[in-house]
Protein backbone atom coordinates (compact mmCIF):
# COMPACT_ATOMS: atom_id res chain seq x y z
CA UNK A 1 0.00 0.00 0.00
CA UNK A 2 1.26 3.42 -0.82
CA UNK A 3 2.51 5.62 1.76
CA UNK A 4 2.09 8.94 1.48
CA UNK A 5 4.84 10.26 3.51
CA UNK A 6 7.13 8.01 1.82
CA UNK A 7 5.35 9.45 -1.76
CA UNK A 8 6.52 12.83 -0.25
CA UNK A 9 10.27 11.36 -0.49
CA UNK A 10 10.26 9.80 -3.33
CA UNK A 11 8.78 13.17 -4.86
CA UNK A 12 11.76 15.00 -3.02
CA UNK A 13 14.14 12.60 -4.65
CA UNK A 14 13.28 12.90 -8.04
CA UNK A 15 13.48 16.85 -7.54
CA UNK A 16 16.81 16.46 -5.73
CA UNK A 17 18.60 13.55 -7.56
CA UNK A 18 20.19 12.16 -4.73
CA UNK A 19 19.15 10.01 -1.20
CA UNK A 20 21.77 12.18 0.92
CA UNK A 21 20.82 15.43 -0.12
CA UNK A 22 16.79 14.54 0.51
CA UNK A 23 18.26 13.12 4.19
CA UNK A 24 19.22 16.51 4.98
CA UNK A 25 16.56 18.34 3.45
CA UNK A 26 13.69 16.12 5.19
CA UNK A 27 15.64 15.38 8.53
CA UNK A 28 15.63 11.70 7.79
CA UNK A 29 18.56 9.12 8.52
CA UNK A 30 20.22 7.46 4.93
CA UNK A 31 19.17 4.61 5.58
CA UNK A 32 15.55 4.87 6.27
CA UNK A 33 14.86 6.84 3.36
CA UNK A 34 16.88 4.18 1.67
CA UNK A 35 14.43 1.83 3.17
CA UNK A 36 11.63 3.89 1.90
CA UNK A 37 12.12 4.36 -1.58
CA UNK A 38 12.39 0.60 -1.31
CA UNK A 39 9.28 0.06 -0.05
CA UNK A 40 7.95 2.62 -2.69
CA UNK A 41 8.89 0.63 -5.45
CA UNK A 42 7.32 -2.80 -4.11
CA UNK A 43 3.99 -0.81 -3.72
CA UNK A 44 4.12 0.00 -6.85
CA UNK A 45 5.34 -3.76 -7.93
CA UNK A 46 7.56 -2.53 -10.50
CA UNK A 47 10.85 -1.50 -10.69
CA UNK A 48 11.46 2.08 -10.60
CA UNK A 49 14.86 2.95 -9.98
CA UNK A 50 18.11 2.18 -11.92
CA UNK A 51 20.56 0.94 -9.23
CA UNK A 52 24.51 1.25 -9.78
CA UNK A 53 27.03 1.62 -7.10
CA UNK A 54 27.33 4.26 -4.96
CA UNK A 55 24.32 6.01 -7.41
CA UNK A 56 20.43 5.06 -7.59
CA UNK A 57 18.65 7.21 -10.29
CA UNK A 58 15.08 7.01 -11.47
CA UNK A 59 14.32 4.69 -14.41
CA UNK A 60 11.68 5.75 -16.90
CA UNK A 61 8.76 3.68 -14.85
CA UNK A 62 10.10 5.99 -12.03
CA UNK A 63 9.83 9.14 -13.54
CA UNK A 64 6.14 8.40 -14.84
CA UNK A 65 5.43 6.86 -11.16
CA UNK A 66 6.38 10.26 -9.94
CA UNK A 67 3.49 12.17 -11.85
CA UNK A 68 1.31 9.87 -10.26
CA UNK A 69 2.95 10.45 -6.95
CA UNK A 70 2.27 14.05 -7.37
CA UNK A 71 -1.13 14.15 -8.17
CA UNK A 72 -1.61 11.82 -5.11
CA UNK A 73 -0.33 13.84 -3.06
CA UNK A 74 -2.45 17.05 -4.78
CA UNK A 75 -5.40 14.91 -3.95
CA UNK A 76 -4.39 14.53 -0.77
CA UNK A 77 -4.40 17.85 0.19
CA UNK A 78 -7.02 18.93 -1.89
CA UNK A 79 -9.22 16.09 -0.06
CA UNK A 80 -7.87 17.73 3.50
CA UNK A 81 -9.13 21.15 2.56
CA UNK A 82 -12.56 19.68 1.24
CA UNK A 83 -13.74 18.05 4.75
CA UNK A 84 -12.08 20.95 6.47
CA UNK A 85 -14.53 23.58 4.33
CA UNK A 86 -17.24 20.98 4.61
CA UNK A 87 -16.92 20.87 8.76
CA UNK A 88 -16.27 25.26 8.66
CA UNK A 89 -19.81 25.13 6.56
CA UNK A 90 -21.41 22.57 9.33
CA UNK A 91 -20.75 25.19 11.61
CA UNK A 92 -20.74 28.41 10.00
CA UNK A 93 -23.73 30.68 8.36
CA UNK A 94 -23.25 32.97 6.22
CA UNK A 95 -25.30 36.26 4.76
CA UNK A 96 -25.15 38.03 1.24
CA UNK A 97 -27.22 41.38 1.78
CA UNK A 98 -27.96 44.02 -0.49
CA UNK A 99 -27.46 46.99 1.88
CA UNK A 100 -25.14 47.45 5.34
CA UNK A 101 -28.06 47.47 7.79
CA UNK A 102 -30.15 44.00 7.65
CA UNK A 103 -26.54 43.00 9.01
CA UNK A 104 -26.34 44.86 11.70
CA UNK A 105 -29.75 43.31 13.07
CA UNK A 106 -29.14 39.60 11.82
CA UNK A 107 -25.92 39.31 12.71
CA UNK A 108 -26.10 39.55 16.57
CA UNK A 109 -29.31 37.74 16.37
CA UNK A 110 -27.88 34.81 14.63
CA UNK A 111 -24.70 34.97 17.16
CA UNK A 112 -27.05 34.76 19.49
CA UNK A 113 -28.94 31.55 18.45
CA UNK A 114 -26.07 29.80 17.04
CA UNK A 115 -23.42 30.69 19.64
CA UNK A 116 -20.88 27.70 18.69
CA UNK A 117 -21.30 28.70 15.00
CA UNK A 118 -18.93 31.16 13.10
CA UNK A 119 -21.17 34.22 11.13
CA UNK A 120 -19.81 35.58 7.94
CA UNK A 121 -21.40 38.24 6.14
CA UNK A 122 -20.75 40.32 2.61
CA UNK A 123 -23.08 43.53 0.93
CA UNK A 124 -23.60 42.73 -2.59
CA UNK A 125 -25.86 43.25 -5.41
CA UNK A 126 -29.68 41.81 -5.73
CA UNK A 127 -28.94 39.43 -8.26
CA UNK A 128 -25.70 37.80 -7.07
CA UNK A 129 -27.69 37.41 -3.50
CA UNK A 130 -30.09 35.34 -5.41
CA UNK A 131 -27.76 33.11 -7.40
CA UNK A 132 -25.54 32.68 -4.47
CA UNK A 133 -28.14 31.26 -2.30
CA UNK A 134 -29.67 28.85 -5.25
CA UNK A 135 -26.52 27.58 -5.15
CA UNK A 136 -25.42 27.11 -2.04
CA UNK A 137 -22.50 29.83 -1.83
CA UNK A 138 -24.35 31.29 1.03
CA UNK A 139 -27.19 30.40 3.62
CA UNK A 140 -29.40 33.30 3.95
CA UNK A 141 -29.85 36.11 1.33
CA UNK A 142 -31.18 39.50 2.11
CA UNK A 143 -33.12 41.01 -0.97
CA UNK A 144 -34.84 44.76 -1.09
CA UNK A 145 -37.96 43.37 -2.12
CA UNK A 146 -40.30 39.91 -1.95
CA UNK A 147 -38.88 37.48 -4.09
CA UNK A 148 -40.91 34.30 -5.15
CA UNK A 149 -39.36 31.14 -5.79
CA UNK A 150 -40.97 27.97 -4.43
CA UNK A 151 -38.24 26.27 -3.14
CA UNK A 152 -37.25 29.15 -0.50
CA UNK A 153 -38.16 30.42 2.56
CA UNK A 154 -39.22 33.81 2.57
CA UNK A 155 -40.24 36.42 5.19
CA UNK A 156 -40.45 40.08 5.49
CA UNK A 157 -37.77 41.56 8.12
CA UNK A 158 -37.98 45.41 8.36
CA UNK A 159 -38.37 48.53 6.53
CA UNK A 160 -36.02 50.83 6.29
CA UNK A 161 -36.38 54.91 5.53
CA UNK A 162 -34.38 57.03 3.89
CA UNK A 163 -34.00 60.63 4.55
CA UNK A 164 -31.11 63.29 3.88
CA UNK A 165 -29.47 65.38 6.04
CA UNK A 166 -29.66 69.34 4.81
CA UNK A 167 -27.34 71.47 6.34
CA UNK A 168 -29.07 74.69 7.49
CA UNK A 169 -27.92 77.22 4.96
CA UNK A 170 -28.83 74.34 2.13
CA UNK A 171 -31.93 76.16 -0.08
CA UNK A 172 -33.94 73.02 0.94
CA UNK A 173 -34.27 73.11 4.24
CA UNK A 174 -37.16 74.44 4.61
CA UNK A 175 -38.78 71.43 3.50
CA UNK A 176 -40.62 69.11 5.86
CA UNK A 177 -40.41 66.45 3.11
CA UNK A 178 -38.53 65.82 -0.15
CA UNK A 179 -38.45 63.40 -3.17
CA UNK A 180 -35.65 62.11 -5.57
CA UNK A 181 -36.88 64.44 -7.98
CA UNK A 182 -37.00 67.44 -5.48
CA UNK A 183 -33.02 66.14 -4.98
CA UNK A 184 -32.04 65.50 -8.48
CA UNK A 185 -29.24 67.97 -9.91
CA UNK A 186 -27.79 68.68 -6.61
CA UNK A 187 -24.49 67.35 -5.54
CA UNK A 188 -24.08 65.21 -2.38
CA UNK A 189 -22.08 62.92 -0.14
CA UNK A 190 -22.53 59.20 -0.08
CA UNK A 191 -20.43 56.32 1.53
CA UNK A 192 -19.42 53.02 -0.01
CA UNK A 193 -20.80 49.62 0.68
CA UNK A 194 -24.15 51.22 0.86
CA UNK A 195 -25.15 48.29 -1.31
CA UNK A 196 -28.60 48.81 -3.85
CA UNK A 197 -28.75 51.96 -1.75
CA UNK A 198 -25.97 54.03 -4.34
CA UNK A 199 -27.02 52.78 -7.50
CA UNK A 200 -30.76 53.74 -6.31
CA UNK A 201 -29.99 57.40 -5.94
CA UNK A 202 -27.74 57.35 -8.83
CA UNK A 203 -30.94 56.38 -11.03
CA UNK A 204 -33.18 58.73 -9.06
CA UNK A 205 -30.75 61.42 -9.06
CA UNK A 206 -29.16 61.71 -12.53
CA UNK A 207 -28.60 65.33 -12.64
CA UNK A 208 -26.53 64.97 -9.18
CA UNK A 209 -22.90 64.42 -8.75
CA UNK A 210 -21.87 61.92 -5.88
CA UNK A 211 -18.66 62.19 -3.36
CA UNK A 212 -18.78 59.14 -2.27
CA UNK A 213 -15.82 58.20 0.61
CA UNK A 214 -14.47 55.01 1.07
CA UNK A 215 -12.58 56.24 4.28
CA UNK A 216 -15.65 56.76 7.56
CA UNK A 217 -13.65 59.25 9.14
CA UNK A 218 -12.92 61.42 6.24
CA UNK A 219 -16.51 61.17 5.38
CA UNK A 220 -17.98 62.11 8.73
CA UNK A 221 -15.05 65.38 8.59
CA UNK A 222 -17.09 65.99 5.25
CA UNK A 223 -20.22 65.77 6.75
CA UNK A 224 -19.09 68.16 9.74
CA UNK A 225 -17.38 70.54 7.48
CA UNK A 226 -19.01 70.64 4.36
CA UNK A 227 -22.20 72.31 2.83
CA UNK A 228 -23.34 69.38 0.77
CA UNK A 229 -26.26 67.16 1.83
CA UNK A 230 -25.95 63.41 3.02
CA UNK A 231 -28.07 60.50 3.60
CA UNK A 232 -29.65 58.73 6.53
CA UNK A 233 -32.23 56.23 7.64
CA UNK A 234 -34.31 55.20 10.26
CA UNK A 235 -30.89 52.88 11.07
CA UNK A 236 -28.15 55.51 10.94
CA UNK A 237 -25.01 54.98 12.71
CA UNK A 238 -23.85 58.86 12.94
CA UNK A 239 -22.34 59.37 16.26
CA UNK A 240 -24.83 60.93 19.19
CA UNK A 241 -25.28 64.33 18.23
CA UNK A 242 -23.00 64.69 14.83
CA UNK A 243 -25.76 65.76 12.81
CA UNK A 244 -27.67 68.04 15.31
CA UNK A 245 -26.31 71.27 12.66
CA UNK A 246 -28.44 69.47 9.73
CA UNK A 247 -32.07 68.91 9.52
CA UNK A 248 -33.56 65.13 8.91
CA UNK A 249 -35.97 65.32 6.28
CA UNK A 250 -37.73 62.18 5.08
CA UNK A 251 -37.73 60.92 1.58
CA UNK A 252 -41.36 60.56 0.64
CA UNK A 253 -40.36 58.29 -2.42
CA UNK A 254 -41.99 54.53 -2.57
CA UNK A 255 -38.58 53.94 -3.61
CA UNK A 256 -37.02 55.38 -0.64
CA UNK A 257 -39.11 52.91 1.62
CA UNK A 258 -37.97 49.63 1.57
CA UNK A 259 -39.04 46.48 3.40
CA UNK A 260 -36.11 43.50 3.62
CA UNK A 261 -36.87 40.31 3.10
CA UNK A 262 -35.01 37.04 3.97
CA UNK A 263 -34.50 34.12 1.37
CA UNK A 264 -33.08 30.95 2.08
CA UNK A 265 -33.61 27.30 0.74
CA UNK A 266 -36.07 25.37 2.38
CA UNK A 267 -34.09 22.28 3.35
CA UNK A 268 -32.76 24.64 5.94
CA UNK A 269 -33.87 25.43 9.09
CA UNK A 270 -33.11 28.52 11.37
CA UNK A 271 -34.26 30.14 14.48
CA UNK A 272 -33.99 34.10 14.90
Amino acid sequence: MLNLIELEQFVAFSKYGTLSEVSKLMNISQPTLTRNMKHVEDSFGVSLFTRRKNKLSLNETGIKAVEYAKQLLKDEKNAILMVQEFDRKLHSITISSCAPAPLWILSPKLSTAYPDYTISSSICDTDKVISDVKSDVIDIGILPYKYIDDSFYVTPFFTEHLSVCIPYEHELYKKDTLTFDELNGYNCLLRDQLGFWTNLCKRKMPASKFLIQTDESEFLELVRSSTLFCFTTNFGTYPDGFLENRKIIPVTDKAANVTYYLVWKKEKAYRF
